[in-house]
């Protein structure tokens, strides 16, 4: 089960497609973030998801706001997936110990061996505030993220 609004977000610390080490801590007192678990890259919603982000990324990447987009690829899968679709954001690799951020956050399908699509709009303060899951078929609506971002 996914964790609630107004719980605490559960830290982490996963390498980006560069090999980069990223902690959400590390936005405490900085910025919003937008934590986006999706369950594979190549796959046809994913990147239809995460394109979509892309053409809309000064929304979701700005000074208040940060967008970390986080799968169960190696680094190495998602760095060539991000240059492919030119994605210019932070792909995390939650690839090992295997899904274990995807667990913290209720998100992993242990059946599947991958996140389903879980997103979290957490505070500057770490807690959680909105958040949406979606089964490994259905599409997020980004329109959504956008209200939630907006009442922050």
């Amino acid at each position: 089960m996914a964790i609630e609004v107004g719980t605490q977000a559960p830290d982490f610390e996963l390498k980006d497609n560069h090999g980069r080490t990223v902690k959400l801590s590390d936005f405490r007192g900085e910025k919003n973030v937008v934590l986006l678990f999706y369950p594979f890259a190549f796959t046809g919603v994913c990147t239809g998801e995460l394109c979509a982000l892309r053409d809309e990324l000064p929304t979701f990447e700005n000074d208040d706001t940060q967008l970390l987009a986080v799968s169960n690829d190696s680094i190495h899968t998602l760095r060539v997936f991000a240059e492919q679709e030119g994605l210019e954001y932070p792909l995390l690799s939650d690839f090992w110990p295997h899904g274990e951020t995807s667990r913290a956050y209720g998100v992993f399908d242990e059946e599947k061996g991958c996140a389903v699509r879980g997103t979290f709009i957490i505070d500057k303060e770490g807690v959680v505030r909105w958040t949406v899951v979606n089964g490994l078929p259905d599409a997020r609506d980004l329109n959504d993220y956008v209200k939630a971002l907006g009442t922050l």
